[in-house]
């Protein structure tokens, strides 16, 4: 038989963070953002829970080629706009809409030959300091690309630095307000943090389109501060194994690698076939929480490339065979968020959901 560990994604849990932020934002349309593969959850595998969306984001001409296969007609957004001139090309034939973040952009518009006027978004650099133009340089960008025959119309666009933590949106909102004030066209600001913290409240903030990223995929933006059930998400991705062997520790017996765990009395451990090669953080600490037949229990010792220990001492009808989940739906709806995985080991939900490995299998669930 295979080797026992599998990543599941959730279709339904996917289509239920999507209306949370349809709720959290209400009268704005929704870009549901899937770069990185969404997330890697693989677009093939997510496309059904988030097709509601109105709209879709990523960065790659090839992604977007995945979507116009998989039967989406709708708008479909090059996040970082286009690398090279040619790449209008692709964006002619699949329909896709644009972001323009400086002046070379433009030139290759102003020199591109097409049938179908493009829509694009003109992104300000309102202080996340990545792409952008200034907010001195934004209605000089907007004029340029307003006189284009290439260019159908033109929405605005920022990306928010701090939406995840006390300081917020103000001050970049502040900027955004007064370098667009009289200029026409839907405007698109909230990421993930944003549209939970803010979308409802702030119709300036929420704008014509939300861009709802990782918690489309149940993960927390501002964790720790708020977990996925404040925000009534679901996680849409677990890794799940089970467990292969069983050991009985002695006071004082070590656990793997560098002995670095220590057992303070007599123990049981159980372990998993699931290591960092499959794409488990090797930063995981000791008492990083996993779920064993739906209860949790602690990481003990080094994350190895193939295995994991985990504490079974107060768990006697665990062993060979039990069900192990790394992260995600555990079974009797028991349930671990990937936030609280990746706190401990240092990183952030995002990573580990991109880091699963390519030897992992992947099957999508209702």
């Amino acid at each position: 038989m295979p080797r026992p560990i599998e990543a599941l994604i959730h279709t339904e849990a996917l289509a239920h963070n999507l209306v949370q932020a349809r709720r959290m934002a209400p009268d704005a349309k929704v870009w549901a953002v899937v770069k990185a593969d969404a997330y890697g959850h693989r677009i093939p595998l997510a496309f059904e829970g988030l097709r509601g969306a109105d709209g879709f984001a990523l960065l790659d001409i090839a992604e977007a080629e995945v979507l116009r296969r998989l039967g989406w007609r709708g708008p479909i957004l090059l996040l970082e706009g286009c690398f090279d001139a040619r790449d209008l090309e692709a964006c002619s034939r699949l329909g896709l809409w644009h972001v323009v973040h400086h002046e070379a952009q433009i030139d290759w518009l102003a020199q591109h030959k097409t049938t179908w006027p493009h829509h694009v978004f003109l992104k300000m650099n309102s202080g996340l300091n990545r792409l952008g133009f200034t907010p001195a340089a934004y209605r000089s960008a907007w004029l340029r690309l307003s006189g284009l025959t290439q260019v159908d119309t033109v929405s605005l666009m920022t990306h928010f630095a701090e939406a995840d933590g006390p300081r917020g949106v103000t001050a970049q909102m502040a900027r955004f307000t007064a370098a667009t004030a009289d200029l026409p066209g839907d405007r698109s600001l909230c990421n993930s943090a944003a549209t939970l913290r803010h979308a409802a409240g702030e119709p300036e903030v929420r704008g014509e389109w939300v861009r709802p990223g990782i918690m489309l995929y149940g993960a927390s933006p501002d964790h720790p501060t708020h977990d996925i059930t404040h925000w009534d998400l679901q996680p849409t991705m677990t890794l799940r194994s089970r467990i292969i062997a069983t050991q009985t520790l002695a006071e004082g017996d070590a656990v793997g690698y560098g002995g670095t765990f220590v057992a303070p009395g007599p123990m049981r451990i159980g372990v998993v076939a699931c290591g960092y090669a499959d794409g488990y953080p090797r930063s995981a600490p000791t008492g990083t929480p996993v779920l064993v037949d739906g209860r949790r229990t602690r990481l003990v010792g080094r994350v190895s490339m193939d295995m994991v220990t985990v504490d079974l001492t107060d768990q006697p009808n665990a062993g060979v065979g039990s069900e192990v989940t790394l992260w995600g739906q555990g079974p009797g709806g028991a349930q671990l968020g990937i936030d609280e995985v990746a706190l401990p080991a240092g990183t952030v939900g995002y990573e580990l959901m991109c880091a699963v490995a390519p030897r992992v299998p992947v099957r999508q669930t209702p």
